[in-house]
């Protein structure tokens, strides 16, 4: 007899679950369902300048509750990979709020003249031309360190307009060493495949369910894995003639269940 594989769900959130601070209609009931039906599962977010624990309790108020070990963030991603792939210390350039979740790691101190990996998240204000020239000097040292990027995003939206991200000091600290980044966050192929390992499930029998056509349906068929595209959040019909195909086009996650039983009794 032939036996199905154990397949799990990747959840995207912003745009997903929710839009700006209300909950899209029926993804509450959708959680409730994949807890009953006992998938294996987790959230995905590329958000860096706050702690898991930050979007836990966000998350809350909305009336989605899921545990911070539910919730996978560059920062989280970050981590995981270095733990498997890095030796030695590690210089962190990554806001005071999310330093809490890299503590596992051996960090070097702020005068420390060499690491073996250094990692560069969303510093914002915290940028200027002698920490950003540190960063510079570690990665020139001899064996050069890898350098570890929290999401290439370019820039973002504040209040009081448009705000460099993460993005661009690492294409500039790249630039003037010659390291090549190890990027976590949507899309890069890593962050998904820290997503399956943390399932113990092959990225084919993982599902990515997102409103970003190139961020995470076209990211997660790249990494191998299935995506699922809803229309809420960033969705535009135009997106549908950018030459990405998602395997599955649903309103809103409210028709997870009955996709996700149909495809069962399909298959």
């Amino acid at each position: 007899m032939h036996t199905k594989a154990r397949q799990g769900l990747l959840f995207d959130l912003d745009g997903v679950l929710y839009q700006g601070e209300t909950p899209v209609t029926g993804a509450v009931e959708t959680l409730a369902w994949v807890r009953e039906q006992g998938i294996p599962h987790l959230f995905l977010t590329n958000t860096t300048s706050r702690p898991r624990s930050a979007l836990v309790d966000k998350l809350g108020r909305m009336g989605i509750d899921i545990g911070a070990d539910r919730l996978l963030t560059p920062p989280v991603a970050a981590v995981r990979w270095l733990e498997a792939h890095v030796q030695g210390p590690v210089a962190l350039f990554v806001p005071e709020a999310t330093r809490s979740e890299f503590e596992s790691l051996d960090l070097v101190t702020e005068d420390a003249p060499e690491a073996a990996a250094v990692v560069i998240g969303d510093l914002g204000e915290g940028w200027n031309y002698a920490t950003l020239n540190r960063a510079f000097r570690l990665l020139m040292q001899q064996p050069q360190p890898t350098l570890v990027a929290l999401g290439m995003t370019r820039y973002w939206q504040a209040a009081d307009g448009l705000r460099l991200d993460a993005g661009a000091f690492v294409a500039a600290l790249s630039h003037a060493s010659g390291v090549k980044p190890v990027v976590m966050g949507k899309p890069a192929a890593p962050f998904f495949h820290t997503a399956c390992e943390l399932l113990d499930i092959a990225p084919a029998d993982c599902v990515m369910i997102g409103d970003d056509i190139r961020g995470d349906i076209e990211g997660a068929q790249q990494a191998g894995l299935q995506a699922v595209q809803v229309r809420t959040g960033k969705f535009r019909p135009a997106d549908l003639e950018l030459g990405v195909t998602p395997d599955a086009v649903l309103e809103s996650v409210a028709d997870l269940p009955g996709w996700w039983e149909g495809r069962a009794v399909s298959h």
